[in-house]
Order: structure tokens, then sequence, then C-alpha cells
């Protein structure tokens, strides 16, 4: 059996041939995550500007929140905590039992265990003594 020969290389930024790992990956994983779909929850104001949003994605009786903002001048007012209801019941809609998330202790932890998010994981050991948290809420179901 050939072990083949290949060169080993590290860089600083990734090179423009980079993309080609994502693609691999993405063409592997195809046949196993059929029905991923996009789920974005926008709020606008009356001019139609992106005041903030909640994207992610649903699987089967699972949803991703795999980003939740909100303008700096629009937090504290409640449209973090509606945009996350937004998106729960689109998830809901879809079949969806289940949310899970990752936020960093600088970000939002508070928030989400306040909206019934339980802590499943800490990761420790990022700069700055910051803690990378997994939060996972089941959703009310009929």
């Amino acid at each position: 059996m050939s072990t083949g020969w290949w060169q080993l290389s590290e860089h600083e930024d990734w090179p423009a041939d980079a993309g080609v790992v994502d693609d691999g990956l993405d063409a592997h994983n195809a046949p196993s995550v059929v029905g991923v779909r996009p789920l974005a929850c926008l709020a606008r104001d009356a001019q139609r500007r992106v005041l903030g949003g909640a994207l992610g994605r649903t699987w089967g009786e699972c949803a991703e929140l795999q980003q939740l903002w909100v303008l700096p001048e629009q937090r504290q007012q409640g449209l973090g905590r509606a945009l996350m209801q937004r998106f729960e019941a689109a998830a809901v809609q879809r079949g969806v039992r289940r949310v899970y998330l990752t936020t960093f202790s600088f970000q939002a932890p508070r928030f989400y265990a306040a909206l019934g998010y339980a802590e499943q994981a800490r990761i420790e050991g990022f700069g700055g003594g910051h803690v990378k948290y997994l939060f996972l809420r089941e959703l009310p179901h009929s």
C-alpha cells in the first residue's frame, strides 16, 4: 500500500485555495444533512432598516441559533426577546422541539438563561478569561 506524498504547511491567514476544505466537507456531508433549512427573523424600522436579527437553521426536531444581534441603540427594549420568540415560533412551525446555541461570557449567557435556555457545556481557556457556553432549550409543544 502506497502512503503517497504530501507537504504540510501552516498559514497566518487562509490561503486562496483553502475553500477546497469547506467544499470537500460540504460534499461529504450532503447525503446526511437532507432537510437542513435556513431560518432568518429580522426586525426592521419604518424605513426598512434592519434593527436586529436572529439567524440560524432547522434540521428535524432541532434548531440552531447561529447569530442574534440587535442594533446598540435598540438594546434593552425587548427586541432581542421578541426576535428569539419569533425564531422559536417559526421553528416550532417546522416541527422543531429544541433550540441550541453557543455564546461567549462577554455576549449574552444571562439573556439566554432568562429565556429558559439551560447551560449544557462550557469551554474555558479563551483570551481575556472568556468562556464559551453551549445552551439548549426544549420548546413547549402540543
